[in-house]
């Protein structure tokens, strides 16, 4: 059973990947390098921002990538206008977790500054016991940031369960000894998940939260 509920947020808690890979896209544009297609560019979702473009533009100097970091920047904040918004079911599915007694934390490849948004537009912060962000520890899949979560709660790894959309966060759970559920309605497929260590793969959020009311639930510290 769980005490402590670790999600990712762009592809799981959030529908992002438009905007994402656009704002990638439009970066490109600006830089002047090739334009990566839309699943390319949202193939690297979860990735922190440098370790993504890095991936994504292997070709790019130091300089192109700092120019990139600070186009995508801008037109994330700015200049990009596609909607983001929570997948259905999340709100209710959130409510569930807290009233079990559960434990609630973020595990993001977004800045802490883009989180801090997310949180506020989404009126979702009281949610969360801790959030770790990929530009204040190591980026996914390095465990650092599930490791910094279950030092901050105490919770024991056999107790802790990581939810994400990509193989990223399933390999993340992995290397910190955590189970993972992975979740298909993201970016990655269904077929990449399920040759990850996940203990299974759903296709919805309402999913989420009937895999966790199948008695795997725990009130923390009992």
């Amino acid at each position: 059973m769980y005490q402590l509920i670790i999600f990712d947020w762009d592809g799981t808690l959030m529908d992002s990947a438009a905007k994402i890979s656009n704002c990638i896209r439009a970066a490109a544009r600006d830089v002047g390098l090739a334009v990566p297609s839309t699943h390319d560019a949202q193939q690297i979702i979860g990735l922190g921002l440098l370790e993504a473009m890095q991936r994504l533009f292997p070709e790019a100097s130091p300089e192109q990538l700092e120019a990139l970091i600070t186009a995508y920047k801008y037109h994330f904040v700015t200049g990009d206008v596609t909607e983001q918004r929570l997948f259905d079911g999340v709100l209710e599915g959130l409510r569930y977790i807290a009233d079990s007694g559960a434990l609630l934390a973020v595990a993001t490849g977004k800045s802490r500054a883009g989180l801090t948004r997310a949180l506020e537009t989404t009126g979702l912060g009281s949610h969360f016991t801790y959030t770790r962000c990929a530009d204040e520890t190591r980026s996914k899949p390095h465990p650092q940031m599930l490791e910094e979560i279950l030092n901050f709660t105490a919770v024991d790894p056999n107790k802790a369960l990581m939810i994400g959309d990509t193989t990223f966060d399933m390999e993340m759970a992995a290397h910190a000894d955590i189970d993972g559920l992975a979740v298909s309605y993201g970016v990655h497929g269904a077929s990449d998940l399920g040759a990850t260590s996940a203990l299974d793969v759903v296709s919805s959020f309402h999913d989420v939260s009937s895999w966790l009311s199948s008695g795997r639930l725990q009130k923390v510290f009992t």
